[in-house]
């Protein structure tokens, strides 16, 4: 095995915007447990997912292992665009409980989050303990949840830490860790269980799975909705985990336009971002230097 390059490490140990802890990351290092799963556990018992809530008491909150749905405020909405990043997450949940993270916060104090934030607040907390750790987008297929469809795959975001002692990338879903029904450990997700989403685009691409297969919550699929999460999943390595309504100039609103050559330049990426350690340099590359893949529309970009 070719060992991890130091600098590889370093990149992923550093904090982005949307990572940030800013003034909470001395109460993360010293409040939180040190054990990945625990912090996890932790972590999503602080949250409600927008389905759960949307859902309530049923399927698998039926026995409200999320909490009552029926105590949530009637005005309380999905708060992805209130919160997007770490510190603004860390900030509410402390004005809603001084506590902080706590095992048996009320439901009607937690968050209506979805999984990106759950990711992000999980890198968040693993870097200020010094664990390298990186958020990804792409697809799980894992999923039993009202409103999705069975025999798809669904867009999901999840991480990656680094476990020095086994000198490897560790893959973890803390959003799905509560799930009662999964057959394997969320923290530890065998190769194959989540598809990156840059595995999928060159799987459509070749004709090896029908592009039906991908599925996003807007209920977009194929293509257009793997562009997406490809494109969150690359700036996401760079340690620029981009909002959901944000996306390079070069496909926001016109995925489904694409050219040949411009399908072919988003292969060419994908392929380097299969293997990203490997492929670190020149990632960074066209990070640095392009301008199509980086400068963002959506909202008021």
């Amino acid at each position: 095995m070719v060992p991890m390059e130091k600098r590889i490490l370093d990149h992923y140990l550093q904090f982005g915007e949307y990572t940030n802890p800013g003034l909470y990351k001395e109460i993360l290092q010293k409040n939180l447990p040190e054990n990945v799963r625990e912090i996890g556990l932790l972590v999503r018992k602080q949250l409600v997912h927008r389905s759960t809530l949307k859902n309530g008491n049923t399927g698998s909150n039926k026995d409200l292992r999320y909490g009552d749905m029926t105590k949530v405020p009637w005005y309380r909405q999905a708060e992805d665009d209130v919160f997007p990043t770490a510190s603004a997450m860390l900030a509410e949940l402390f004005r809603r409980d001084p506590r902080g993270f706590i095992s048996d916060r009320v439901v009607e104090d937690k968050l209506i989050l979805t999984c990106r934030f759950t990711a992000i607040l999980m890198a968040s907390i693993l870097k200020a303990k010094g664990v390298p750790t990186r958020v990804r987008s792409g697809f799980a297929s894992y999923f039993m949840v009202e409103g999705l469809e069975e025999g798809t795959s669904d867009d999901h975001w999840i991480n990656e830490y680094w476990d020095e002692s086994k000198s490897h990338w560790v893959t973890i879903d803390a959003d799905g860790c509560l799930e009662g029904y999964l057959n394997f450990d969320p923290f530890d997700l065998p190769s194959g269980t989540f598809d990156f989403s840059a595995d999928a685009w060159i799987a459509v691409r070749r004709g090896e799975v029908e592009g039906s297969h991908f599925k996003d919550a807007a209920g977009f699929e194929g293509l257009i909705t793997i562009g997406w999460e490809l494109f969150h999943d690359f700036h996401s390595l760079m340690n620029n985990e981009i909002i959901y309504q944000q996306g390079p100039s070069f496909g926001w609103g016109r995925m489904d336009k694409l050219t040949e050559s411009e399908l072919e330049e988003i292969d060419k990426l994908a392929k380097l971002m299969q293997n990203p350690d490997v492929n670190f340099d020149k990632l960074r590359e066209i990070w640095e230097t392009n301008n199509k893949f980086r400068i963002l529309k959506g909202g008021l970009l």
